[in-house]
């Protein structure tokens, strides 16, 4: 139970209905559709849809996104993934043809066809109840008329400040007068208004087609990026089949690569047979998370990439044996290096919301624009900030994410449902980039391994490996005699500049009819329910 001397928040209980986003705009939207009639699907959207306008350095139509649906709760689930993909002429040769062997996140190259758009659309075609221009309409007047920048999102904002000014397209909408606007300032994005009212009219064919299609691609050639309006008109997301894992007696459910779910379903394999500990966040028990995360990842930089484009071996990952070698690899008493042998056989942005309805239908989606404001380049007629996911492929020819033509890269996010026998028991996501596999982990073995609600879990300090430069990064939070502790066993410890993540969940009681949710306190926003 929360102590209610120290500073904090409440799970929030409803028992009707329920949203939780890092928006409180997007709350409203979602709680608003659902008390008009509207399903999960239909008010996640709006959230979703409200939160690329509110929330631009996370999250923009010129994203890509993922979803986990649960009709009626049960653990039949949906998935979906609606992640871009590269340009046809797109390729490694062909970037080495220009000079290119590294590739910049704020590139033209680095912006795949964006996903979003295509996703909402399906999604909706398939579970919608609502008209979309009926889910469009809060989002397109926050973009008209404008919304008060929230705490979280000028901070945010003005850590953006130099890549902002770096290009006019996007100064022109997000600075005012040169600087960043700052908490409580109204921001309008009336080109951005406009391409939202074409897809609300005419779908997602007024995207990929047609005068804003034309805006992006001629913009990004221009940059000298190899898309055409061929790589639009071409794309389309896909019905994907969910993969899972058993932990604590419940089924952990995850969307299949090219997303990093399956990283996430194996450190909970690994962690699954290591001690709890005097508490999570133990010593003890913060090294073997930490060298768990050094090893999962190491896995996923070597093995995630576009299975359309190669064979993943997701059994062997997900198995017990390959949990078990990994977990034997960790020293208990030092840091190790990260680059470990985890052969078989031979911080960036984004916005998670869930919703969950009258009818028990959970939704659980996650929108995204990588880095933050993405590759930091937005198309001058239509005001769509594009993402950076191709910033996710390897320039190695002989890397399995390789950049290749019309290819899906490495992605970070990852939408979670949990079932217990044939019904969804909660709706959960983790927001932060290279955060999020580690961070289900953490936030799941929070709930089944220490008894926190789903807000307690999330208020707990948190802490990961860069799976780059090795050094752990630790929220100030955590008690300095443990980071001395951590420290003498060999971790390098960095404090980052900013918190690690963010996190949204719905939990269901289905015996009592109620619904139990939380919200990060690391961003803005916040779980309502009625």
């Amino acid at each position: 139970m929360r102590d209610f001397h120290q500073p904090g928040r409440s799970p929030t209980y409803s028992r009707h209905g329920m949203a939780a986003t890092s928006q409180p705009l997007a709350t409203q939207t979602a709680l608003e559709m659902l008390r008009c009639g509207g399903n999960a699907m239909d008010a996640a959207l709006a959230a979703v849809a409200v939160q690329c306008v509110v929330e631009p350095g996370s999250t923009g139509i010129g994203g890509d996104c993922f979803c986990l649906y649960a009709p009626e709760g049960s653990s039949d689930l949906t998935a979906f993934n609606g992640s871009g993909t590269s340009p046809a002429g797109a390729s490694v040769a062909a970037l080495a043809e220009r000079g290119i062997t590294e590739m910049d996140k704020n590139s033209a190259h680095a912006v795949t066809v964006p996903g979003a758009v295509d996703a909402w659309h399906q999604l909706h075609a398939a579970h919608g109840s609502r008209p979309m221009a009926e889910i469009l309409a809060p989002a397109i007047d926050c973009a008209r008329n404008g919304f008060a920048l929230g705490a979280r999102t000028a901070f945010d904002f003005a850590g953006c400040a130099d890549l902002l000014a770096a290009e006019p397209s996007t100064a022109s909408v997000f600075l005012k007068s040169g600087r960043t606007p700052v908490a409580g300032e109204v921001l309008r994005q009336p080109q951005l208004a406009e391409t939202l009212e074409r897809i609300a009219t005419g779908g997602r064919d007024a995207f990929y087609s047609g005068p804003v299609a034309e805006d992006i691609v001629s913009y990004l050639q221009d940059k000298g990026g190899l898309h055409t309006l061929d790589d639009f008109a071409r794309y389309q997301g896909q019905f994907v089949t969910p993969i899972s894992a058993e932990f604590r007696g419940r089924r952990v459910h995850q969307c299949p690569p090219n997303g990093q779910g399956l990283i996430a379903l194996l450190l909970l394999n690994i962690m699954s047979e290591v001690d709890t500990f005097d508490g999570p966040l133990s010593v003890e028990r913060m090294h073997r998370e930490i060298e768990a995360c050094r090893l999962a990842y190491t896995a996923r930089n070597t093995f995630l990439a576009d299975p359309d484009h190669g064979d993943i071996p997701v059994d062997e990952i997900l198995s017990a044996e390959y949990a078990r070698k990994l977990r034997d690899q960790i020293d208990a008493a030092r840091a190790q290096e990260s680059n470990r042998d985890v052969g078989i056989g031979s911080h960036p942005n984004t916005v998670y919301l869930t919703v969950v309805d009258k009818d028990r239908n959970v939704c659980s989606l996650i929108n995204t624009l990588f880095y933050g404001f993405g590759s930091g380049l937005t198309a001058p007629g239509t005001g769509v900030v594009l993402q950076n996911r191709g910033f996710g492929f390897s320039l190695d020819p002989d890397h399995p994410n390789a950049l290749e033509p019309n290819k899906r890269p490495l992605h970070t996010i990852i939408p979670g449902m949990v079932t217990e026998g044939d019904r969804v028991v909660m709706s959960y996501g983790v927001m932060g980039g290279h955060y999020q596999a580690f961070g289900h982990m953490q936030f799941l073995t929070r709930m089944f391994d220490y008894g926190c609600d789903p807000q307690a879990a999330m208020d707990l300090p948190r802490f990961m490996v860069d799976p780059d430069s090795g050094e752990v990064e630790m929220e100030s939070t955590v008690a300095s005699d443990t980071r001395d502790a951590l420290t003498a066993r060999g971790h390098r410890l960095i404090t980052p500049p900013v918190p690690v993540g963010g996190s949204q969940a719905i939990a269901i009681d289905w015996d009592e009819g109620v619904l139990c949710g939380g919200s990060d306190p690391r961003k803005d926003g916040c779980a309502a329910g009625y």
